[in-house]
């Protein structure tokens, strides 16, 4: 996501994330990692992008917010709202429950002793 959405603010000017943009929406699957917080523009772009590829791609899209705060992440409750009904038409959604699989392998890091200790 944090380098979907500047494509997508640049898409009218730059070729480079024109050609990017391409190739996503011709993609049989699309892997959007980690929804963010990000404005009604933002959302808005978002948006138009995930309409284009409803029912002609297949998404993941990953979040470790629940749908419930999808409106107040993308500054826009009826944005979310358009969003979340076109993932959950046709979808399996996935939860995990409980610490963060990154940093349950990175335990030893934090336990170690720094220099100030």
């Amino acid at each position: 996501m944090g380098e979907l959405i500047p494509l997508l603010k640049t898409e009218t000017y730059i070729k480079k994330s024109q050609m990017c943009l391409k190739r996503i929406r011709e993609a049989d699957l699309v892997i959007m990692d980690d929804l963010m917080a990000m404005d009604q523009h933002e959302a808005n772009l978002l948006f138009h992008l995930i309409n284009h590829l409803y029912e002609k791609t297949s998404i993941i899209l990953t979040s470790n917010k629940d749908p419930e705060e999808w409106g107040r992440l993308l500054g826009d409750q009826g944005i979310a709202m358009a969003i979340l009904d076109w993932f959950l038409h046709r979808s399996e959604v996935i939860q995990f429950q409980g610490e963060s699989h990154r940093l349950k392998y990175r335990e030893t890091l934090f336990d170690s002793k720094t220099v100030q200790n």
